[in-house]
């Protein structure tokens, strides 16, 4: 088998996203995916890799130790791509034990099997990469003025921001401690195609197919900068091949955009008016504004976003326009779940 990279969550949002961008632009590279196959996890986002003798889907845990060692004693894997987390904030807020397992013990086992074989295979081989995915959430909430940058006190806010921000914790100290050559990205609010209905951007997409209503938290103040998946994903495939070990790196769309405007430019698209917007009692803990400082990655790594919001957002309404066999059976299954699951983020 050819030099892999393990990729982990690779069945969610961004990172079955990763794994299509680097089928495309690394094809020399294996790609094993390990994933849980949770409720947002979906294989039908990789569907079209099915018989790719380069990609190999493993179906398990990342807290399962066992299975974990047994994914690195079986194959030549040369790098790690950490994505899988439990990521929806409502969910967190309403029950956060999952959270603790995935995000921080799953990061544990994750690093403590990658340290062993780095030492006991690889003979500590200093191009060997760790690269975990956190968020822009780790750092809590900003004023309207001022950026986060990779200096930025940790400040989590909700259950799935304090599960972040310790992971980080965690990957720091494994390169510190045992020099396991780590890297992390900090990406801003991502969107695109494969993203699960019940965030904010899909939820509105699919909401307004169906003529119904758009929930807004609020007043639809608070702001996010968001940013396109499969620019995020040129960031963390520049992180894997560049990135230097033991930093961080923060990976902003330079985008701010307040939720309410969003939903209007969305709204504008499906020719629709806001008597479609349906305002919501707040979420407990809402971070009020997040925008990261792109200075470090841009500096260092040559990387910036390439796709404006409009552009954007114009590929995601047609794609999920066009993959409706995708979303609707995700869409019934949340209907039926009646817990009324959705966020910006």
């Amino acid at each position: 088998m050819k030099t892999a990279v393990l990729i982990t969550g690779g069945c969610g949002f961004i990172g079955s996203n990763f794994i299509h961008h680097m089928r495309k632009t690394h094809p020399e590279l294996a790609l094993i995916n390990l994933d849980k196959l949770s409720y947002s996890g979906n294989p039908d986002n990789l569907k079209a890799l099915k018989d790719d003798p380069n990609y190999r889907f493993v179906h398990g845990d990342i807290t399962d130790g066992h299975l974990v060692r047994s994914v690195f004693d079986e194959n030549p894997i040369q790098a790690v791509v950490h994505f899988a987390a439990e990521s929806h904030v409502d969910r967190s807020i309403l029950e956060a034990s999952a959270f603790v397992q995935t995000n921080i013990v799953g990061t544990q086992v994750l690093l403590d099997s990658a340290r062993q074989y780095w030492i006991d295979t690889l003979s500590r081989d200093p191009f060997f990469r760790f690269v975990h995915i956190s968020t822009d959430e780790i750092y809590g909430t900003l004023g309207e003025d001022g950026l986060f940058s990779e200096e930025s006190p940790f400040r989590p806010n909700s259950p799935y921001a304090a599960t972040k921000a310790a992971a980080d914790h965690l990957v720091r100290a494994y390169f510190e401690t045992y020099g396991l050559p780590t890297v992390i990205a900090r990406p801003s609010n991502n969107y695109g195609p494969y993203q699960f209905p019940e965030k904010f951007i899909p939820l509105m997409i699919t909401n307004l197919t169906e003529d119904q209503p758009v929930p807004v938290y609020g007043k639809g103040l608070n702001v996010r900068d968001w940013i396109f998946v499969l620019d995020a994903c040129r960031a963390v495939d520049l992180i894997l091949h560049q990135g230097k070990p033991g930093e961080a790196y923060n990976v902003g769309g330079e985008t701010e955009k307040r939720n309410i405007d969003v939903a209007r430019e969305v709204l504008a698209m499906f020719g629709k008016d806001e008597s479609y917007l349906t305002f919501v009692a707040d979420r407990p803990g809402h971070d009020l504004r997040y925008a990261l400082n792109n200075k470090k990655i841009k500096d260092e790594l040559g990387w910036k976003p390439t796709v404006a919001f409009q552009e954007g957002i114009e590929v995601t309404v047609v794609w999920y326009n066009a993959n409706d066999w995708w979303w609707r059976p995700l869409k019934k299954r949340l209907t039926h779940e009646s817990k009324g699951f959705w966020t910006e983020s």
